[in-house]
């Protein structure tokens, strides 16, 4: 990338050249669209009731996404710095959210509107190729989980899930083991005796 173009325009191109080889004029139009948002420690990015209409990646921080069913709180997925996340049913249905995105330490994002998004995808065909891809792993990543939860039996569930999902290696460092444990469907001491069984037999 070129130097007038900002920290944040380079962080996006290079995700996004992970997925395709995009050009300096392919990148145009979608630099002359995104935005930047710090959010403090504890604030929410969306709440339950409200409308999804951003596709996100996060610069720095941490996204906790969750919801609240019968006062029990129930993960979704983290995003952590260099990856994407919204809504998907929020978004695409216009309705709203079922699900709560709450910064767990200060995070900066940048993000695509949607109004934006669909401009895009009527005019760059890089884009969307890009925004298929994506729209791909996610789905993919979300299918995988699916499936984990379906297991009673919690070492299993802890073996596919690092076996399976990803981004279950950066999850293990950057992601408090209590949240992990509700991401699996588990008690964290529920958790921490299958890790630790695990990494004995390892």
């Amino acid at each position: 990338m070129k130097e007038h173009f900002s920290t944040e325009e380079n962080i996006l191109f290079n995700f996004l050249s992970q997925v395709y080889p995009l050009t300096q004029i392919d990148f145009m139009p979608l630099a002359k669209v995104i935005k930047k948002k710090k959010i403090k420690k504890g604030e929410l990015l969306l709440n339950i009731g409200q409308v999804e209409t951003k596709t996100c990646l996060v610069l720095k921080g941490f996204i906790h996404q969750y919801t609240i069913i019968e006062d029990n709180l129930f993960t979704i997925d983290f995003s952590l710095s260099g990856m994407s996340f919204n809504n998907f049913t929020s978004y695409m249905e216009e309705s709203p959210s079922n699900q709560i995105q709450e910064a767990l330490i200060d995070t900066e994002i940048i993000y695509f509107e949607k109004i934006d998004i669909e401009k895009l995808l009527l005019n760059s065909h890089p884009f969307s190729f890009i925004y298929t891809k994506l729209f791909e792993q996610v789905h993919l990543e979300r299918e995988k989980r699916s499936l984990i939860l379906q297991h009673k039996n919690a070492y299993k569930k802890y073996e596919l899930f690092l076996n399976t999902i990803s981004k279950s290696k950066r999850f293990l460092e950057e992601v408090p083991q209590k949240l992990i444990a509700n991401y699996l469907g588990m008690t964290p001491e529920t958790y921490s005796r299958v890790k630790k069984t695990y990494l004995n037999k390892a």
